[in-house]
């Protein structure tokens, strides 16, 4: 080994002295004291309670890279330590730096003369500890034989599993659970002489376990000119942890949980939980049951509710009675663009509180943990039911019994309540309701039946019977979020979606404009008959109790419906034919959508990543304006990009093909 290499581990070593520690260094069969004068002290390990945190510091974020370590390792004269140094004030208002080995365009790739060489990724590693770096090798490698781990068995696991086990994907560094922006180059396939490629995947990932090692990995990518992604589960439908040739920060395994009975801060008092980055809904659920409350989370089980879910608002089963997710944040910790960890609160970086809370992920920073409010324990009652056309009800009666149900959507959320369903016509002219579930925090049985029963009572008068109608009640959210919510179906290759977040003005007939209302139906109803799927929410996210001035998308204030709809291709269908289908998801069947509410806007973790004019839908102009120039200044080198995120206009990718906009090119300036 080199002696800037054993060096690099022994300083490593004292830098993450809670994991090891070192007693000297050798150099060339030189032994020198491990003091505070040669080797940063426990350098990393800070007070808890020391740095402007309105909330203790897991263990984790005690561990943090400061000026004194990049200091004792230049001292050591480490090869390129340069490439892991912070950026001063003066810098970051630039923009410019001196230790960036930048070109005015493009994020070096491999093969780029610039990219780092492999020495420098050895040093890298060596500075984050042991395991931490990993080198991308694709969830699917199994299935060929060129990555040299073919495994027949491991291969038919993944084949049978890909598609219905969210799991699989948010347990691996660099799966995400929407492959077609990488670009599909390494899919399970029962033809292992087929070719595996990275594609859209990271060349690295940190598996990171405290700050220190995302503050390292932020620097080396800044200072490296490197692009940079940040993966939670990958639960995002528009791709926003992937990239070619990137390194990806993997926030995954930050899993702390910390309850309090009763916090102050900032003007709350009440039970609050401090939460992980990387802790997922079933997690935060089983930890809010086990100390009896209730908190504001995702429907979808394996979403990690700490990550890009909240930082993009966040809905929830409880929107209805308490607002999104990001309306429930107290404080969040972060490590931004230029390698600095800090709090975010209403008196903590007042304008960063803000924009987190709904402006989206992988834009300011890395979250490491967010503190959250937390309610009283609830209880919820259930129902689902269907119905379907066929027989006496005509695809026109099945279409009545839709206009009847949505003329309910108000009446529901002002209830409190969270319906999911799906629309989908089976065959040609059939069509199939189903309601799974309808989902009523704070209600008991008897008042649900009492909610629903006019809905039932018009269908009943149509016609139209309601088919495996069930009840269920529960003494806790837990229970009844956990035993009718489905695990997520991910992974699909064949399939592209794009969302609306449809306003209450756009389903009150009888009391607002009955032509929208009409042409409203019309417009769902027209996507169905083409042939797409529907899956939507009846939800609100404006309670009653009000909410906070934060930076999510206004046009959720004003919605009850926020709908989902999807285009399919067969799975041998060639680029042209995926393309033209992406192209009319967008230009026609979103476009009728669109215009029955063009003031509104959409979900941006669940949207299209065509959707035109994206500032607008996610974000709501005004938010957007103040999103960007804040952007501006807190990362001006532009190290954080993710498709549609604040400011990705000035970025493109490169080889791109019209309508099939994959992450598996590079990253250049407009």
């Amino acid at each position: 080994m080199a002696p800037s290499l054993r060096v690099a581990a022994l300083a490593a070593a004292a830098v993450f002295a809670p994991f090891a520690s070192a007693q000297s260094l050798t150099v060339d069969n030189t032994t020198i004291p491990a003091t505070a004068d040669t080797v940063a002290p426990a350098a990393a390990d800070v007070d808890a309670t020391s740095s402007n945190s309105t909330v203790d510091l897991f263990s984790s974020e005690t561990v943090q890279l400061t000026g004194n370590v990049i200091a004792n390792l230049t001292a050591l004269n480490l090869t390129s330590v340069d490439l892991f140094d912070f950026d001063d004030e003066t810098t970051a208002a630039t923009g410019s730096s001196s230790k960036c080995r930048r070109s005015t365009q493009c994020k070096v790739v491999p093969g780029n003369i610039l990219y780092p060489i492999s020495l420098v990724w050895d040093i890298f590693g060596l500075l984050l500890g042991p395991g931490a770096l990993i080198k991308t090798v694709p969830l699917a490698s199994p299935c060929y034989t060129n990555w040299g781990d073919q495994s027949a068995s491991e291969c038919a696991f993944l084949t049978n599993n890909w598609s219905n086990d969210s799991y699989i994907h948010a347990d691996d560094p660099t799966s995400i659970m929407w492959p077609l922006y990488q670009g599909l180059t390494c899919m399970p396939t029962d033809t292992p002489s087929n070719k595996c490629t990275l594609g859209g995947f990271p060349s690295y990932a940190v598996s990171v376990s405290n700050v220190a090692q995302i503050q390292l990995a932020v620097n080396f990518a800044r200072n490296a000119n490197l692009r940079l992604v940040v993966k939670n589960t990958g639960h995002d439908f528009v791709g926003k942890s992937s990239g070619a040739g990137a390194l990806s920060i993997w926030t995954h395994n930050l899993k702390q949980i910390q309850f309090f009975s009763n916090l102050k801060l900032n003007g709350y008092s009440g039970p609050a939980f401090k939460l992980g980055a990387g802790v997922q809904a079933f997690e935060m659920y089983q930890a809010a049951d086990q100390y009896g409350v209730t908190v504001v989370g995702g429907e979808g089980k394996t979403v990690g509710v700490m990550g890009g879910y909240i930082l993009g608002g966040g809905h929830s089963p409880m929107s209805s009675l308490y607002g999104m997710a990001a309306d429930q944040v107290l404080s969040m910790e972060v490590v931004l663009p230029n390698g600095q960890f800090v709090t975010a609160s209403s008196t903590s970086n007042p304008d960063l509180f803000w924009a987190l809370r709904g402006g989206g992920g992988s834009t300011f920073g890395v979250v490491t943990s967010v503190t959250v409010k937390a309610y009283p324990k609830l209880q919820v009652s259930v129902s689902t039911f269907n119905i379907v056309s066929g027989g006496n009800v005509t695809a026109d009666l099945f279409w009545d019994a839709m206009t009847a149900y949505f003329k309910y959507l108000p009446v529901f959320t002002d209830a409190g309540t969270y319906s999911y369903f799906d629309i989908i016509q089976i065959a040609p002219g059939t069509y199939y309701f189903a309601m799974a579930p309808f989902f009523a925090p704070k209600l008991s049985q008897a008042q649900l039946e009492t909610l629903l029963a006019p809905l039932f009572a018009d269908w009943a008068a149509l016609g139209v019977p309601v088919n495996a109608l069930e009840y269920f009640n529960y003494d806790n959210f837990y229970d009844g979020w956990n035993l009718h919510f489905p695990l997520e179906s991910v992974g699909v290759a064949t399939l592209k979606t794009a969302s609306r977040l449809f306003p209450r003005a756009n389903f009150e007939p009888a009391t607002g404009n009955a032509t929208l209302f009409n042409e409203t139906v019309a417009a769902i109803r027209y996507v169905v008959e083409q042939g797409s799927t529907i899956l939507a929410f009846n939800i609100a996210a404006n309670p009653a109790g009000g909410y906070p001035d934060n930076a999510v998308n206004p046009a959720w204030r004003k919605t009850v419906l926020h709908a989902i709809q999807a285009i399919s291709w067969d799975a041998d269908a060639d680029t042209a034919t995926v393309a033209a289908a992406c192209l009319k998801l967008t230009n026609d069947w979103q476009a009728r959508w669109r215009a029955t509410c063009p003031e509104a806007g959409a979900y941006m973790s669940e949207a299209d990543i065509l959707e035109p004019n994206f500032q607008q839908s996610f974000y709501g102009s005004d938010n957007y304006a103040r999103l960007y120039a804040y952007k501006q200044k807190v990362d001006p080198w532009g190290l954080f990009y993710a498709p549609t995120a604040v400011g990705s206009e000035d970025w493109y990718i490169t080889g791109q093909v019209e309508g099939i906009p994959t992450q598996n090119g590079q990253l250049c300036h407009v």
